[in-house]
């Protein structure tokens, strides 16, 4: 490298110039700035430090002169210390004879080349610094000089404007692609009813605006304190098998912020004691963004990204901004399907319910009363018939018919009781309590608390029918002697509580669909309502059930 003549100086700030206004790519853009600056100044090192939102250090340390070799032994980019952070908190030019001799030097990491001559110059437009230009090591071993001064500050001035037109164009990239984003959500969300390819879409456009490694939406499973992962979106294999995973309602961060219902930026996980690190290791995650899904004040849901590729992997104010807009859809897409679900199995249960009650009145009605003018009739044969033979056989017959008439009411009962809506939840449940225990060598006992006012009917029916196969399950799989029903007030709502003395289950080897667990889950769902179930193997099994009744 060679001093240059003041006519090459020019000719290069012109073409610096012009290659800066055509560039639109930022970093592209960074490293011409640093390369044409130590070409003006015949320096031998040059390096620009990009400061970050807060002001105070470097986001980005771009170079020229060092070779990758070099850079790999160095180590970590410097962070905006010693005479780097004058320049940052000065943001004045600064021209020293010897870095090492200057107080405010903190000196160089292991394998750094030798520096001795320095020229730091701000690049700074309307007051606003947005980084600092470091040239070291002039040809000759010359100092710097001021003309070298002048003309790096002319480079900056034009450098400036380009970086601030770079971003704005950057920026307006982004939110055109934003705004494609959400078009194209909005068109799914009027041509598509399925939750997962709704969520699917949303974690695919968060992840690619936010240029996260991996984006998550967690739902809250019905009836339960548990969230579940409905979509995943990752680089090559990250989502891999993570759809389906359940999450701790209170034991994880996902479940917290579902809990607080506001976005939260987590810089670094390994600082954050509400991340499982087990988890976060597995995953081999260093930061995150957890934004909530919410229906009006509701919470429905959280979406998390993982990991921003760049510099630096922690989230900025701006990706906190676009995951809200895109939770806002997401939040729509969760809220209209499970309005459609909810309307759907509404409809089922309803209708369920109905011809439950027209098959209930006709086996009491029609088949009961056929029943009993059989056994009518036997009774008038019984007193025609001259034979023990004969008599036999019509006792014989009369117990047939007598069986089978129990059969039926009982059978009635169980399809839909007259007493549920005749006199109320606790005479039905009384009831049902009576035939268990004529099924089996088991004692329901039943206490409540609900006082005399009778519940919602659609309240009434879904708990009943709930109780209904919790002692069924009971008289089946529990081997127990006793069971106990508690019906009570709880605020503005109603608890049902059902425990048993047998042999219990561990009920995470329960599998989803068994033991009429989906059955119960709709049905509360519908009412917005909670339940819990808590077992250990041989001391017995309590199912919880809350449902509102405002």
């Amino acid at each position: 490298m060679t001093d240059q003549t003041p006519l090459d100086r020019l000719r290069i700030l012109v073409e610096t110039g012009i290659a800066l206004s055509s560039e639109l790519s930022l970093d592209a853009l960074l490293q011409q700035l640093v390369e044409k600056a130590a070409l003006l100044t015949s320096a031998r090192y040059a390096a620009l430090g990009v400061i970050d939102q807060t002001g105070t250090a470097l986001e980005r340390f771009l170079t020229t002169g060092i070779d990758p070799d070099t850079h790999a032994a160095i180590g970590d980019l410097p962070k905006g210390r010693g005479i780097l952070g004058v320049l940052i908190r000065e943001a004045t030019p600064l021209r020293l004879a010897d870095l090492s001799a200057d107080l405010r030097s903190v000196g160089f990491p292991p394998n750094h080349p030798p520096m001795r001559t320095f020229l730091g110059v701000p690049i700074v437009l309307r007051g606003v610094a947005y980084g600092n230009l470091y040239l070291s090591e002039k040809h000759g071993g010359h100092e710097f000089t001021e003309e070298d001064e002048e003309l790096i500050q002319l480079l900056a001035a034009q450098a400036a404007v380009a970086i601030e037109n770079t971003r704005l164009y950057e920026t307006s990239t982004r939110w055109l692609r934003h705004l494609e984003s959400l078009n194209e959500i909005g068109e799914a969300l009027a041509g598509e009813l399925e939750l997962e390819p709704l969520l699917g879409l949303v974690a695919r456009r968060l992840r690619d605006l936010v240029h996260a490694r991996i984006v998550l939406i967690a739902l809250p499973e019905s009836g339960t304190d548990r969230l579940r992962i409905a979509a995943a979106d990752g680089d090559n294999t990250d989502a891999y098998g993570l759809v389906g995973t359940e999450l701790e309602l209170g034991g994880s961060k996902t479940g917290r912020v579902l809990s607080r219902g506001r976005s939260e930026r987590v810089d670094s996980v390994l600082d954050d004691p509400e991340i499982d690190q087990q988890v976060a290791r597995r995953m081999g995650v260093r930061s995150a963004l957890y934004v909530p899904l919410f229906v009006g004040p509701r919470t429905i849901g959280v979406i998390v990204a993982h990991d921003r590729h760049g510099a630096t992997s922690s989230f900025s104010d701006e990706d906190v901004r676009l995951a809200e807009s895109l939770a806002a859809r997401a939040a729509i897409a969760v809220e209209l399907s499970e309005q459609v679900s909810r309307d759907t199995v509404r409809r089922v249960v309803e209708a369920q319910e109905n011809e439950r009650a027209r098959l209930a009145r006709e086996l009491h009605d029609e088949t009961g009363q056929a029943l009993t003018s059989i056994l009518l009739g036997l009774k008038s044969l019984d007193d025609r018939v001259d034979t023990d033979e004969g008599r036999a056989a019509v006792a014989e017959l009369r117990q047939l018919v007598v069986a089978t008439l129990q059969d039926v009411r009982r059978l009635a009962v169980e399809l839909r009781p007259a007493a549920l809506d005749d006199f109320g939840l606790v005479p039905a449940i009384e009831r049902l309590g009576d035939l268990i225990g004529e099924q089996g060598d088991l004692s329901v006992d039943l206490r409540s608390d609900l006082g005399d006012q009778r519940l919602p009917a659609d309240a009434e029916t879904a708990l009943y029918r709930i109780t209904q196969e919790a002692l069924t399950n009971v008289l089946k799989h529990a081997n127990a002697k006793l069971v106990r029903v508690h019906l009570s007030r709880s605020g503005r709502g109603a608890v049902l509580v059902v425990q048993d003395d047998g042999k219990g289950f561990d009920p995470r080897e329960v599998r989803d669909g068994s033991v009429g667990l989906v059955g119960m889950r709709e049905r509360i769902a519908l009412l917005g309502g909670r339940l819990t179930i808590e077992s250990t193997e041989g001391a017995g099994t309590m199912l919880t059930v809350e449902v509102p009744i405002e």
